[in-house]
């Protein structure tokens, strides 16, 4: 499988035909991931630019971090933040330098002065905040999930595509210098074509009981990046799935429904061409956060290995590796990845260029963790068109999840994820 061909492809059936492109196919060109931003103008270039306001709903820690990328954005500036907590909303806005604070996202919202909108709210509010963006005009960044479920996420993005404004998936680790070295390899074709693609995921230490609970299951919480990833290095349609879960560090988790009770798990992923992506995931590691990937090809491979604090490493008779553990908590392993990806939205914005990670990418990636959740409920393999065709949509902005035996007589399940959505701006301007 030869990357470079396949994506070029890509790009010329949006073009030609859109109706053509499928839902799965990853919106990510070399333009994406090239190691200079296009933001990095001279001065002159910078004042024939329009400025870019934006407004930033959420100031936890993710809230946060992408203000501070937004901040080293030329021509894009932070205008009005909010949080239901208004002392860190205020506490935010003094620190980046924001005029404007306020306890209510919907000020955020419909600020006549915000051009885009930065969601980072908790996810339960996602959707209803998209629409909310869509509905006033505003560009969206939302960090993942889009929505919940998936017939409020295909909502979400409809919205969006009615209204012709941009929305972007927070999928972090697409911008992460080692993942974006393994992608650019394979694009480059300098292992061969792909055969095979590993990836582990483990977290230092577990969540709490309370977290676990209702938060989706160890698939669509955790694994989801992992499976876009696959998805992002394969460069292809994923076919189906096979994913096995059990509990060994938290026994507590046990009596929750679903996956939920799972703090490891495994995945088969299918690509076309044989090509085969393995995934394990743990919430546990005693030797610190573990995220490496291998990708190996007909002629080689690639693989990363994970990122320490420093490069030092200590010698000694009954010991010799690196001086420290590698990094422990997930927003310092991924600060450049969030740095970037927002400094990619905010190119997006004053170019008016396509964005590196659309929200079909995010439907995408929700569909992948729906079928893992089936896959080990049931035991068996499942095929992904499993989950798009139990969508049933009256219209765009009107969709519900049914069994197929209730469809409305003539109604034709969605077998590609492509034909829930309406194209996206960026689709329609292409």
């Amino acid at each position: 499988m030869k990357l470079g061909k396949s994506f070029s492809f890509l790009a010329a059936a949006a073009v030609f035909a859109l109706s053509d492109v499928t839902g799965f196919s990853p919106s990510f060109s070399r333009s994406h991931v090239a190691s200079k931003s296009s933001l990095h103008m001279t001065a002159k270039e910078s004042k024939n630019v329009k400025e870019i306001k934006v407004g930033v709903i959420g100031c936890g820690r993710i809230g946060l971090v992408h203000l501070g990328a937004i901040n080293k954005a030329p021509n894009v500036r932070p205008v009005i933040v909010s949080n239901p907590t208004v002392s860190k909303a205020e506490k935010a806005a003094a620190e980046f330098g924001v005029p404007r604070f306020t306890s209510d996202a919907m000020d955020v919202i419909t600020d006549p002065d915000v051009d885009a909108v930065w969601i980072c709210s908790p996810s339960q509010y996602h959707a209803e905040q998209i629409k909310a963006c869509a509905a006033n005009g505003k560009h969206v960044f939302c960090e993942k999930p889009l929505a919940t479920d998936l017939a409020e996420t295909v909502e979400a993005i409809n919205s969006c595509n009615v209204a012709g404004v941009k929305l972007m998936t927070g999928l972090q680790r697409r911008f992460d210098p080692n993942f974006r070295r393994v992608r650019n390899a394979i694009e480059e074709n300098e292992v061969g074509d792909t055969i095979m693609i590993k990836l582990c995921s483990r977290d230092p230490s577990p969540p709490p009981f309370e977290y676990v609970k209702g938060g989706g299951g160890i698939f669509a919480d955790m694994a989801v990046h992992d499976l876009d990833m696959t998805r992002f290095l394969a460069g292809e349609d994923p076919i189906d799935i096979l994913a096995i879960g059990s509990c060994h560090i938290d026994k507590s988790i046990e009596k929750l429904d679903g996956s939920e009770k799972f703090d490891t798990a495994s995945c088969i992923v299918r690509y076309p061409n044989g090509v085969q992506a393995m995934i394990d995931v743990c919430r546990q590691s005693s030797y610190g956060y573990d995220q490496r990937a291998e990708v190996l090809g007909t002629s080689g491979m690639i693989a990363t290995d994970n990122v320490y604090p420093n490069t030092a490493k200590i010698y000694k008779n009954q010991f010799t590796g690196n001086a420290d553990m590698p990094y422990d908590f997930f927003l310092s392993r991924y600060n450049e990845a969030y740095v970037s990806e927002t400094i990619a939205f905010c190119e997006s914005l004053v170019n008016d260029t396509p964005v590196p990670c659309s929200g079909q990418d995010g439907l995408a990636a929700l569909i992948m963790a729906l079928s893992a959740d089936i896959s080990a409920a049931e035991g068996r393999w499942v095929k992904f068109k499993e989950v798009v065709e139990s969508v049933y949509c009256k219209d765009p902005l009107n969709c519900e999840i049914l069994p197929m035996e209730v469809f409305p007589d003539g109604f034709k399940p969605a077998a590609d994820p492509k034909e829930l959505l309406i194209p996206a701006v960026d689709e329609v301007k292409a």
